[in-house]
Parts: C-alpha cells; sequence; structure tokens
C-alpha cells in the first residue's frame, strides 16, 4: 500500500449503527485519492470493535484503534494523529451528521499556499434546539474572546497539516479550540460552509453541561495559552555555523522559518 497523503480520524464511541454507511460514503466520496482511515473506538460497549475489525480484514486502509474505557474525543483524534501516516489530517464524527461528500471540497482548499486547516461551517444545523441554541452561545463567547475569525469551531469536519497539529498544546477538549491554538503558532485558518445531516442511529454524548458550561472555562484556559505563545524569532548562523553534533554527541537540528516550535 503506497504512503498515503490523507489521514482520516473518526472518533466513535458506540457507533455500529452509523460507521458501516458512513466508511461507505468516504469510499465513494474519495475514490480518487490515497488515504486510510483511523477509527478510534472510544471504549464503546455495542459492537463497534468487532464491526472495525471485521471491515478491516476486508480494506487495508481501515486501521482500527480502541480505548477500553472512553478517554473523550480530544483524546481519540491526538492519539490516532499520532498514529497517522498522513500529511493531512481529515477528522469527522462518528455519528454521520458530517457529510463525507464535503471532503474533497475541503481537501482541495489545502492547496492553497499557507493554508494550515480548513474548517467547515454548519450552516444549517440538524440538532435540536438546546444543542443548537448552546453550541450558538458557545460560538459567540469563544469568538469574542479568543477572535479566532471561525464561525463554528464544533462543526467535526476538519482538514488541517499534521505537522501542524503534533504541535499544539495537547489538553481534554482541546479540538474546540483548533482554529484559536493554529492561529497563536502563525498558521492560516479558513471556514467552508459544508453539509449537517440528522443523527443516524444512537443519542449524542453531549449535553449542556459537558458542552456549554465546560467550553466556556475551557476559553479561560486558552486565552492564557494564547497569552504565553511566542513565535520564534529569526534565527541567523554567524562566521563559525554550528557544528552537526553537540559536544555530548546528540545531534543539533538546523533551525529555519519552516520549523516553528511552539
Amino acid at each position: 500500500m503506497p504512503q498515503p497523503l490523507l489521514s482520516i480520524i473518526i472518533p466513535a464511541k458506540d457507533e455500529a449503527g452509523n460507521l458501516p454507511q458512513l466508511l461507505d460514503e468516504i469510499a465513494t466520496a474519495l475514490a480518487d485519492e490515497e488515504y486510510e482511515i483511523l477509527v478510534v473506538d472510544d471504549g464503546s460497549t455495542d459492537t463497534t470493535w468487532a464491526l472495525l475489525n471485521q471491515r478491516a480484514a476486508k480494506d487495508a486502509r481501515l486501521r482500527p484503534l480502541r480505548h477500553e474505557r472512553s478517554a473523550g474525543q480530544s483524546t481519540s483524534i491526538w492519539q490516532a494523529a499520532w498514529a497517522a501516516r498522513g500529511t493531512w489530517l481529515a477528522t469527522l464524527d462518528g455519528d454521520g451528521q458530517n457529510d463525507p461528500a464535503d471532503l474533497p471540497r475541503l481537501y482541495d482548499k489545502t492547496r492553497q499556499e499557507g493554508i494550515a486547516l480548513v474548517n467547515g461551517h454548519r450552516v444549517q444545523r440538524r440538532d435540536n434546539r438546546l444543542t443548537r441554541l448552546s453550541s450558538r452561545v458557545a460560538n459567540r463567547v469563544r469568538s469574542a474572546l479568543l477572535k479566532d475569525d471561525t464561525p463554528d469551531t464544533g462543526c467535526g469536519l476538519k482538514v488541517m497539516r499534521r505537522d501542524v497539529f503534533l504541535k499544539l498544546p495537547y489538553f481534554d477538549h482541546m479540538h474546540r479550540f483548533i482554529p484559536a491554538l493554529i492561529l497563536a503558532q502563525g498558521g492560516q485558518c479558513v471556514s467552508v460552509p459544508v453539509n449537517h445531516r440528522p443523527r443516524g442511529t444512537g443519542a449524542s454524548h453531549y449535553g449542556l453541561n459537558n458542552r456549554l458550561w465546560v467550553g466556556l472555562v475551557d476559553i479561560v484556559g486558552v486565552m492564557w495559552l494564547r497569552r504565553r505563545s511566542r513565535l520564534p524569532a529569526s534565527l541567523e548562523n554567524g562566521v563559525h555555523p554550528m557544528p552537526e553534533q553537540s559536544i555530548a554527541g546528540a545531534p543539533t537540528p538546523a533551525v529555519s522559518p519552516s520549523e516553528e516550535t511552539p
């Protein structure tokens, strides 16, 4: 199997009823692309793990991963990103509400120079009234305080550079603040309108307590991280450039503007 350019990451908890159709739709949408799919079973109690292994036995592009106990969406995405092989990461929710047909359009945007993140923007939400209200409040507060110029950071549909994502600070619920964190590191983000669909089977794992209130508290922490973030200053070699090996024998990495360290 050739080295894939796109690694699709799907965190899934008790989504056995939604994953077969979602995986089939991804195959249709990306028929002309080289890709892999990493589905993280986040402590499911249904048949998600058995389903993933059965499909993986027939499809080498599918790589199932598993948490014995639920670790959360951010942890699932972060760990899968480290295991991914692609240059770009695409994330989708496992409930089928994100439409894989939008993936090619978002992926095509990455060809623009300097783009680090293409974020989906759900313009017509298909959630219940409480979910829409809590998301609207959280988005407005976040946008006002973080000024991340992203109308819908909660959309699970994203395409981003893997190397940029892996340099971001990891914490629980970080997936809601990826645009703000990338901007703090000097990256460029764009938003693209995407389709949003009703949930297939099962029930949402998010409610008022773990979506709105937790999100508002997390904003304070992200504000602190952004204030403490500093982009690296330009560094030039003098008359005698540094040797490739340090005195202790450890390699000394070259520093260039394209290799920013947070």
